[in-house]
């Protein structure tokens, strides 16, 4: 009988669960279901966090709507999730497994996101120089667990062990004593030579770092453990591989050759293009550049302009106005409004409205905020604002990554996918605009199907 790879992936705002034929790498089934994890940051506005009791809810759902049938037929669990995050837990009293075959979360701390700005950019430059070619930005778990050191030593005294939030599932599923993570996530956290792949553990012994919340760094594509019981009528027994970042993941999924350049728009939004074999980055980190070299698999790397502001911009702008109507004693669905501003947008094929909408700056340069300009009394409807807040998202990146740099790496066309790029006609439009190249969108373009992928070109 045919068996399943199942891929999961923990984003920032939903997860899904994709199985693929280990033989065809067809999607066999697949579910996804947002998390609703957010949760204020109390008096600090610039904290974002999340329940990971509600992520890990929202995973043991989705897994209860894929086939009991298929799932009993997994051969091997692939896991990616957003990145640079950070999570504390207990060693394997870090889950509960009583409820049967699935876990629930135990003794952990909040999930400290990608999008935390509780790092200034004073603090920032207090921390030492890493030995890496990636900078260290507010978001990253080193830079997260350096705030705690100086802010709130006492809260890390709670914890034995760190990780991203997809690092966290792959623990609880092979009940492991420690955290691993592939260079992908260690990356994202700063302080983590690629070239090596090694934490910098000199340079963070000196500065005081608490050096046993590393996770032990295993080869992306390699396998993390077994898991400890049945899961969802998943064999106890069954290979998982190490967290992988989404992004990497999603790429995979979709760059089907080496002069495909991929636009992803969910959350954030990411311009990208593989480099060449053979490429090294530079010793130290291009703190003004707007274009990171972000690890690959088997020792390569991807050029990527990665954006703060994607489909977080619009969901702001859609939170916005939800909360004015509310003031003024309307109610409408988020879902609904966000509807009817698509079509309004249709209907108004151009603006001369200009909206640079980094609201939450960007990491090479994050004290660049969102702009609103050329305003006149003809450009100020719904058509014309959602339509110029669209482009300002497109023209971001693209200030990040210009067209004649992917077409000067050889690129040929481009490969659009992300969420928001799918339910957004405003958006794609406003893409095959601003690119002279082709563009196309792929089917898998998503991260579990991706990191399912993976695995099933590896087995």
């Amino acid at each position: 009988m045919s068996k399943f790879i199942l891929g999961l992936d923990v984003g920032t705002t939903s997860v899904k669960a994709v199985l693929i034929s280990a033989d065809s790498r067809n999607v066999a089934a697949s579910h996804a279901l947002p998390t609703v994890a957010d949760i204020s940051g109390g008096s600090r506005t610039e904290e974002r966090e999340q329940d990971p009791g509600r992520i890990i809810d929202a995973l043991n759902r989705c897994m209860g709507q894929l086939p009991a049938d298929k799932l009993q037929r997994v051969c091997s669990i692939g896991v990616s999730g957003q990145m640079h995050g950070v999570l504390f837990w207990t060693s394997k009293t870090g889950c509960d497994w009583s409820s049967g075959d699935f876990f629930t979360t135990r003794d952990t701390s909040q999930l400290i996101t990608w999008q935390d700005g509780r790092c200034s950019s004073d603090f920032l430059s207090s921390l030492p120089k890493p030995d890496s070619h990636l900078s260290v930005a507010t978001g990253f778990g080193c830079a997260t667990i350096f705030w705690y050191m100086k802010h709130r030593p006492e809260f890390l005294e709670d914890f034995a062990i760190a990780g991203t939030i997809q690092d966290y599932v792959v623990s609880m599923l092979c009940g492991l004593d420690g955290c691993v993570m592939t260079p992908q996530n260690a990356a994202s956290w700063g302080f983590f030579n690629t070239s090596t792949n090694q934490w910098n553990e000199n340079i963070l012994k000196a500065a005081g770092f608490p050096l046993h919340l590393l996770p032990q760094c295993v080869p992306s594509a390699g396998l993390a453990g077994e898991t400890r019981s049945t899961w969802h009528g998943v064999p106890a027994g069954t290979p998982v591989g190490a967290a992988l970042g989404d992004f990497q993941c999603s790429v995979y999924s979709c760059m089907s050759a080496t002069t495909d350049a991929v636009l992803n728009i969910s959350t954030s939004a990411q311009l990208t293009f593989a480099m060449p074999a053979g490429f090294k980055p530079p010793d130290c980190p291009e703190h003004t550049s707007s274009i990171s070299y972000f690890p690959y698999f088997q020792s390569s790397y991807l050029a990527v302009a990665a954006s703060l502001n994607g489909g977080n911009v619009l969901a702001t702008f859609v939170d916005m106005l939800t909360s004015w109507m509310r003031e003024l004693g309307t109610e409408v669905s988020d879902s609904c409004l966000y509807e009817k501003l698509i079509c309004c947008a249709l209907n108004q094929e151009t603006s001369n409205l200009r909206v640079s909408p980094t609201i939450l700056g960007e990491r090479h340069n994050p004290l660049c905020l969102g702009q609103v300009t050329d305003i006149s009394a003809t450009n100020l409807s719904l058509g014309h604002v959602t339509r110029a807040l669209c482009r300002g998202v497109l023209t971001n990146i693209i200030s990040m990554m210009p067209a004649d740099t992917l077409q000067r790496a050889g690129a040929t066309r481009i490969v659009g996918s992300g969420s928001a790029l799918t339910r957004n006609e405003v958006l794609r439009q406003e893409v095959e605009k601003a690119f002279p190249l082709p563009v196309v969108y792929g089917q898998n373009a998503d991260s579990a199907a991706g990191v399912a992928m993976v695995l099933c070109d590896r087995l």
